[in-house]
């Protein structure tokens, strides 16, 4: 399969596309103001303590007060005890199965609620006016502050290093159980510290001496931070994550991309650097892109940007799914549309599913769309039906690095499902509320707005007696009141005993009237 990684960087933000066969699969972007900041390590101050949420609000230095749960803080010590508490998953990708799913802590912004059973409560472990350090879980999304964590892990090229924990794994995508045993073997023989590493997919392969490299320089990095954090006042930074180009540069490329093509000279200069330094057997996969058409334009990519900001998405056969981003969670509706079949009601039924399901993966890869899931296939009376509809689901969205838990159909042929959500999603980061409609989605109907006018004039029109009502309304309302509502007007006359004229006004929202009484002497 033909991987790309697109990276334009001329301009106000960057923008970063990985291509399969030609096709944009996903996507990040980072602008200078809306840096993602998950993985940038902190000396915090607690600010509150929130005993019944099981939470504190963290001082960071951020925009908003960041904060954290009783199943991130350590439990009032550095390091804790060995296998005290074990990530299933770290924020780049790399998953182990070296312990039992049940034997493993909870997953890395889990929620809030109770503390776990055997932990002390939130208010026992951290007190107003605290110093910690601390590292952040996932970036601030909508009106949500920063989640944070006190369990720390710094990824390097072939290493991720969990200084907090006593513990070794292996990525799961590492298939090969004899390269896993030498790996862990290696790992564990060059530990000269109680740290916890996880072996990420790049090192199969990889020989002693390289990861040895690896250990060191993570190795080096966490005793800088100690360091600093003992040097600096709260709040301030102590780590700052790579850049979105670099970021992408380490995680995709080898694995999720063969090669990388740059618009910029002096972004592709930097990633060249860092290759050499960090990757030099893939030199030669970086490219600069010399065009005069913008990169994003000669792999026609900006189509299927613009496509990835839309609600509605057509499928192949003439069916299409609807993409709701709530608050509370993400709702996809699947449509026949304009697909009739050939055979039968529900052989058209299970085709229009089983290609909205790939549309589904695709799209919420693309947009990176995180958090619950619902997802609202077309009825199947069929049990082989909704079974093979959800085995393809499951299949398909195995091709997400993402972690997701999918349940099975529901008997009203819903699927809930959840996928890990570090950063914004696409929508989130592109777009933003309409001022027009204030986020709402809806406007009142032009005849509802129509009978308001008409609610309002009467009720005026009983305190007062004026010679005549102006009423100053959107000039589509003012056509509507004129035209098809015009007898709404002549019995509103009869009724207040009054004569009303309609001004059209082009400046004023679709919603927006105002009724004005002009007395006899002609003032307001």
């Amino acid at each position: 399969m033909d991987k790309e990684l697109i990276i334009n960087a001329l301009g106000p933000e960057i923008r970063v596309a990985l291509m399969e066969n030609r096709a944009l699969v996903e996507i990040y972007v980072e602008r200078q103001d809306e840096a993602n900041i998950s993985g940038n390590i902190y000396k915090g101050r607690i600010q509150r303590v929130l005993p019944g949420m099981q939470a504190a609000f963290v001082e960071a230095g951020l925009k908003q007060a960041a904060f954290i749960y009783v199943d991130e803080v350590l439990n009032g010590r550095t390091p804790p005890p060995e296998g005290m508490y074990i990530k299933n998953e770290n924020e780049y990708g790399e998953e182990d199965e070296s312990q039992p799913e049940e034997e493993s802590g909870p997953i890395s912004g889990r929620g809030n609620g109770p503390a776990p059973e055997g932990r002390p409560p939130i208010e026992q472990m951290l007190k107003e006016g605290q110093e910690l350090l601390v590292q952040v879980a996932r970036s601030p999304i909508g009106s949500k502050g920063a989640r944070l964590t006190t369990y720390i892990s710094l990824p390097g090229r072939f290493l991720v290093l969990m200084p907090t924990v006593d513990h070794l794994g292996i990525s799961r995508r590492i298939a090969d159980e004899a390269e896993r045993t030498r790996l862990r073997e290696l790992v564990e023989s060059m530990r000269t510290h109680p740290y916890g590493y996880i072996v990420r997919t790049a090192a199969e392969g990889v020989s002693a001496e390289v990861l040895a490299q690896d250990m060191e320089f993570l190795n080096n990095l966490w005793d800088d931070i100690q360091q600093r954090y003992h040097e600096v006042s709260a709040p301030s930074m102590l780590h700052q994550e790579l850049t979105v180009t670099l970021r992408c540069v380490r995680d995709l490329l080898a694995h999720e991309a063969d090669r990388v093509i740059i618009d910029a000279p002096s972004v592709y200069k930097t990633v060249k650097q860092f290759i050499e330094k960090f990757m030099p057997r893939l030199k030669n996969s970086v490219s600069l892109y010399t065009g005069e058409e913008p990169i994003f334009d000669a792999y026609n990519l900006e189509v299927d940007v613009q496509r990835a900001l839309k609600k509605k998405v057509w499928l192949k056969c003439g069916g299409y799914i609807v993409i709701e981003i709530t608050e509370a969670l993400v709702a996809i509706d699947v449509n026949t549309g304009r697909y009739v079949g050939k055979r039968n009601f529900a052989e058209t039924i299970l085709k229009t599913n089983l290609e909205a399901v790939k549309e589904i993966a695709y799209q919420i890869r693309l947009r990176n769309l995180g958090g619950i899931i619902i997802l609202d296939f077309i009825d199947m009376e069929s049990k082989a039906d909704q079974e093979k509809v959800y085995n393809t689901l499951k299949e398909t969205l195995g091709r997400d690095k993402a972690k997701t838990n999918v349940l099975p159909m529901s008997d009203m042929g819903l699927i809930q499902m959840t996928r890990k959500r570090v950063v914004k999603s696409l929508p989130r980061m592109m777009c933003e509320p309409c001022f027009y409609c204030e986020g709402e989605g809806m406007l009142l109907s032009r005849r509802s707005i129509c009978y308001n006018v008409f609610r309002d004039v009467r009720r005026q029109g009983a305190e007062t007696r004026p010679s005549k009502i102006q009423i100053k309304v959107h000039p589509v309302i003012a056509d509507l009141l004129l035209g098809q509502e015009s007898s709404l007007i002549s019995d509103l006359e009869e009724q207040v005993n009054r004569q009303i004229c309609i001004y059209p006004q082009r400046d004023y929202h679709l919603e927006q009237y105002e009724i004005t009484e002009v007395l006899e002497d002609g003032l307001n």
